[in-house]
């Protein structure tokens, strides 16, 4: 079996942050998300990984991904225009062959392995298994219809009145039967070919489609408010206290804190969970909680929670920045007098005078 990761796209409800950086590479937890969704096909036991980039930030993905996972087999499979998930597929037919295959969304987190999933496609004889969770309003989602035991009945793009409450999570594995699939659908009213209309197609034609109920969390970070819940709920289970920087007597660590290599904090308290990039320094700040601050930023006299900061930002002098996203090498200090908080939403580079 072979594993299909999704890293294009454009990320436009991340902009002025995907004008620089592709959203699969914006850091939870000081970590890029791709790497997680990669992480987790490894420890599902899939070595031959092809991965979807764009020709804008292909290049970034390539270099970020490549350094750090090379006990994969990587293919690059670039992906000219984002024309729907089937297309992706279509796209990387030639890589994908005659192998079932593990479709996975780069730019989504699911809070638990993947490998009983990929195993229940195994033992399951079916042409597809969908990985699905209950969610409260499934308007928003492609949505499965299941009976009893399983086994999926139809599958529909944002439905209206949905037909159940189960949505499809970004994560698919499909037998060589989808590829026909694929060649009988037409583009949706998006102009996109849709991977619902794929799978409904394979239901019509008779071939058995199951379903995975997914019992933990999942989170598409496609937006501001759900980068920072990913944040949120990453640094929360996923991560615990570790101290390789230097933290002075006069400072305080609450709870779950992790200080990377060659970080500097000094008179400052920081509530975990939170995390402190390698290089970085603190200064007269109060950090946290639900705080990432990248490698080599630098934060003094200001207070933040709540947050993600990307590699390189200053932060000097403000009072209160809560629920922000702060990009790399952004700039944020305060001139003027007056006491409140700023929710922010800053791009690479930006320089902001309060």
């Amino acid at each position: 079996m072979k594993a299909l990761v999704l890293a294009g796209g454009s990320g436009t409800r991340l902009r002025p942050l995907t004008y620089a950086l592709p959203k699969q590479l914006i850091p939870v937890a000081n970590r890029p998300i791709l790497h997680y969704v990669l992480q987790q096909v490894r420890e599902a036991g899939l070595r031959d990984v092809g991965v979807i980039i764009s020709p804008e930030t292909g290049g970034q993905i390539r270099e970020a991904v490549s350094r750090d996972f090379t006990d994969l087999q990587l293919t690059f499979i670039v992906q000219e225009r984002p024309l729907g998930l089937a297309h992706a597929v279509k796209v990387a037919r030639d890589f994908l062959g005659d192998s079932a295959f593990l479709m996975y969304l780069g730019d989504n987190l699911i809070g638990q392995p993947i490998a009983d999933f990929v195993q229940e496609f195994r033992r399951s004889r079916a042409e597809a298994v969908l990985l699905l969770k209950a969610v409260a309003d499934a308007r928003m989602f492609g949505v499965a219809e299941v009976d009893e035991a399983g086994r999926i009945w139809r599958v529909v793009e944002k439905p209206k009145e949905p037909p159940s409450n189960l949505a499809l999570v970004g994560a698919y594995v499909f037998s060589p039967l989808i590829h026909a699939a694929i060649d009988r659908i037409k583009p949706s009213w998006r102009g996109e070919l849709e991977i619902t209309d794929a799978i409904q197609e394979l239901l019509e034609a008779g071939h058995p489609v199951r379903s995975f109920i997914l019992e933990s969390w999942w989170l598409d970070t496609g937006k501001k408010d759900d980068l920072l819940e990913a944040n949120r709920v990453v640094l929360e289970e996923w991560t615990s206290g570790e101290v390789r920087g230097q933290v002075d007597g006069s400072s305080r660590l609450i709870g779950h804190v992790t200080v990377g290599e060659g970080a500097v904090v000094e008179g400052s308290e920081l509530r975990g969970p939170s995390v402190i990039g390698a290089g970085a320094s603190v200064k007269n700040s109060s950090i946290g909680p639900h705080v990432s601050i990248g490698d080599d930023c630098r934060i003094s006299d200001s207070s933040l929670a709540n947050c993600v900061v990307l590699a390189g930002a200053r932060i000097e002098g403000i009072d209160r920045i809560e629920d922000s996203v702060i990009g790399r090498r952004a700039d944020v200090r305060r001139l003027a007098d007056g006491r409140r908080a700023f929710r922010l939403m800053l791009g690479d580079d930006a320089e902001v005078y309060l």
